[in-house]
């Protein structure tokens, strides 16, 4: 619900504290790219196969789904702040040990552990910066998304400037970004005894995501992320592969069409998703744009050899992803009266398991068959999240509902 006084208020005027986990957050999120440049560079430094490299990502995924199930326990105990913080600490910890690394083996175990660190860090700054805006909670995840889309479009940018030195350096710049991310948690954030006192009137337990989970709205979207994420992860893990070693591309010019790609997804996700959300409706508007994001992957499927096809249909992917991710956030957000953390958490372990299995499914696919087929699957993947939502629309009318509310 938003009142006429959020509705005055600027989505950029918020509290001091609330930008600072926004700047965390965009340091977080850039994990997600920023590995994608140096990714040829690690299989060739380890000499490892495609399908090696994609388990950096399997490996952090699988690792944050799983937590995200004790998020919420260890929230409603620390507080949002404790908990934010520690999250940044793993993730500068392990970072850090990363860029020491020298196996590839010993690198997905520590990519892993960043995981656990995003996933503590992630799921608590959607409540947090709920919490903390000042605009209500449909203009917050704007916020929200900002921070996501910068993170991913910066992310490899950063590590394609970083890895053209060393495949190193990406891993040591997120751990020094990390440091400053933690100091601006400790010092602008608000006092945790307050914080502690608020989260000690209702501790969550283990089961409480799998409870939520019985909500037939939030479980639909769980699935519907759960199969669009083979698609995403598909695009950004096996997409640089591609570029990388079919193609040529080094760390620059990796870095470069990322960015592109995360640039649309930062723009669309802030200025175009909320006029679709209006013009038709949540879930109509998300089949639509997974059908575009689907269609990038078969083109792409088709021609796999193509430099100039396989570059633009991945900057325009983000498009389409941006939108999706705005949509989908939102309709969780409102898809039921349960506690957002909690909600934010079964989702994420629904989502988080699809973009574990899909990287190294998509290497294994490219050895078993050929450069085409992960593209294939993806997007077919994409299309059965499509067919998913529409059939369990009704199930889902009541959040834009909500949302207009």
């Amino acid at each position: 619900m938003q009142s006429k006084e959020q509705q005055k208020v600027s989505m950029f005027s918020q509290p001091m504290a609330l930008w600072a986990v926004i700047f965390a957050c965009i340091i977080a999120f850039m994990g997600l790219g920023l590995v994608d440049p140096i990714l040829p560079s690690i299989a060739k430094n380890f000499n490892a196969s495609d399908s090696d490299v994609t388990l950096l990502f399997t490996s952090y995924n699988a690792v944050m789904a799983i937590a995200m199930l004790i998020t919420g326990v260890i929230s409603s105990r620390l507080g949002i702040k404790w908990t934010l913080i520690m999250g940044v600490i793993i993730i500068a910890l392990f970072s850090f040990l990363g860029g020491l690394s020298n196996g590839v083996w010993g690198l997905v175990l520590l990519r892993g552990g960043w995981g656990l660190g995003n996933a503590m860090f992630v799921a608590t700054a959607l409540t947090a910066v709920v919490s903390m805006s000042k605009t209500g909670v449909a203009r917050s995840i704007i916020l929200f998304e900002v921070a996501v889309g910068l993170g991913i479009s910066v992310g490899p940018l950063l590590g394609g400037e970083l890895g053209s030195i060393s495949w190193r350096g990406p891993f040591f710049g997120v751990a020094g970004l990390m440091v400053i991310a933690f100091i601006l948690l400790m010092t602008l954030m608000p006092s945790p005894k307050r914080q502690a006192q608020s989260a000690a009137r209702k501790k969550t337990s283990l089961l409480d995501p799998f409870r939520a989970l019985k909500n037939r709205a939030l479980r639909t979207f769980g699935i519907a992320a759960f199969l669009y994420n083979f698609g995403f992860f598909t695009l950004l893990v096996y997409a640089a592969l591609v570029l990388g070693h079919i193609h040529h591309f080094d760390e620059h010019q990796l870095g470069y069409v990322f960015l592109g790609w995360g640039l649309l997804l930062a723009f669309t996700s802030v200025f175009v998703a909320p006029k679709l959300q209006k013009w038709q409706g949540t879930v109509p508007a998300m089949c639509v744009q997974l059908l575009l994001f689907a269609v990038t992957l078969f083109v792409i499927a088709n021609w796999t050899y193509e430099k100039e096809v396989v570059v633009w249909m991945v900057i325009l992917s983000g498009a389409f992803l941006g939108n999706n991710n705005t949509l989908i956030t939102t309709g969780v957000m409102n898809a039921s009266t349960i506690e957002r953390s909690t909600a934010s958490a079964a989702y994420s372990f629904l989502r988080f398991i699809g973009g574990a299995i899909a990287p190294y499914l998509a290497g294994k696919l490219s050895e078993w068959y050929n450069p085409h087929m992960p593209f294939t699957v993806g997007g077919t993947c994409v299309v059965l999240s499509v067919i998913f939502l529409w059939f369990n629309r009704k199930h889902l009318k009541h959040v834009d509902a909500v949302e207009g509310h």
